[in-house]
């Protein structure tokens, strides 16, 4: 499931710096860096917020850098003596000058600092299936944010992956949580196809990336190894969390009414959300990107890697008595 170790695939003494570091991906990547002798900067607006990944180390391997990737001196800061660097910055909710600002003018700022301080290696996360014409804003600054990275650092490595599932995960538990509180629940675009991807391979992946550039740039797109719809999802968590749920499917009418409010706090679906679910999050069989098996790894499938949360999550947690026909 790792890329089998060699010393050509060591880090030690490396600096990374991670932009988004503390985040749920970021503390994965950075824990597969320290694993491989890296040192690792977290670069992010408020680095107190991530000082937890300092533990995960060892003595002198985690630095930590006040960035906003808005602010260019900043960022030139944070990228001083790297030798490779990671941009996570990204939004999934906000207005379209703060969807701008975080994928495509941060985005940009980060590739022309690291191209300007002679950084080896630049690794972007993009999105899935994003597109320059999309009517979502998410979907479209995402596209926008990569060819502007393209532009500055033309050797950039960019990423792409559909879901990505942990026992951290804000999808997982927010789905979890709506099995857990309603004896109905609700499900907008039922038939949405996703391919759920464990984050602890996707980091692996990244600093396996890391570990073995490219004198040429590279795309790779990261699935799980099953393709699942939401309404396979829901059900699957309700059945493992021994949960008996009525899963209702709504109608795209229900869906688009509920997305009109999506600006409001606290809304369980904005409307850039809804415009991204009518277009299915799976990898493309088309080669146009690696995946996984270019670096070695084998994805793990979500009912292995969330066995300790599903026993978590039930009625009793751990001491739920088990359930018979």
């Amino acid at each position: 499931m790792t890329v089998t170790e060699s010393p050509l695939l060591r880090l030690d003494g490396k600096l990374v710096t991670i932009f988004g570091g503390g985040g749920f991906l970021g503390r994965y990547i950075a824990q597969a860096l320290f694993a491989r002798g890296a040192r690792v900067r977290i670069a992010q607006r408020r680095p107190g917020d991530a000082l937890a990944i300092r533990a995960l180390g060892n003595l002198g391997q985690t630095q930590y850098a006040a960035a906003d990737i808005t602010d260019p001196v900043s960022v030139a800061r944070a990228v001083q003596g790297s030798d490779a660097v990671i941009n996570l910055v990204g939004i999934r909710r906000g207005s379209a000058a703060q969807f701008q600002a975080a994928h495509v003018d941060g985005a940009r700022l980060v590739a022309e600092a690291a191209a300007k301080a002679g950084v080896a290696q630049l690794i972007h996360m993009g999105g899935l299936h994003v597109s320059a014409d999309s009517p979502s804003a998410y979907s479209r600054t995402k596209a926008e944010g990569e060819a502007a990275v393209r532009r500055a650092f033309p050797g950039a490595d960019i990423v792409r992956a559909s879901i990505l599932i942990g026992p951290e995960s804000e999808f997982l538990n927010m789905i979890g949580g709506m099995v857990a509180r309603m004896p109905v629940v609700p499900v907008v675009r039922s038939g949405w196809r996703f391919q759920p991807v464990f984050v602890g391979d996707v980091a692996e992946a990244m600093a396996a990336m890391v570990a073995a550039p490219s004198a040429t740039p590279r795309s790779f797109a990261f699935g799980g190894p099953e393709i699942w719809t939401m309404g396979q999802f829901v059900r699957w968590l309700s059945r493992e969390t021994w949960r008996k749920r009525s899963v209702v499917n709504l109608p795209d009418v229900a869906g688009s009414a509920l997305a009109a409010f999506g600006f409001l706090p606290g809304a369980p679906l904005t409307k850039t959300e809804y415009q991204q679910l009518h277009e299915d999050n799976v990898v493309a069989a088309d080669g146009a990107s690696m995946g996984f098996a270019a670096l070695g790894i084998v994805p793990r499938p979500i009912e292995l890697v969330l066995q300790d949360w599903v026993r978590r999550n039930r009625p009793a947690g751990r001491f739920t008595v088990a359930q018979t026909a």
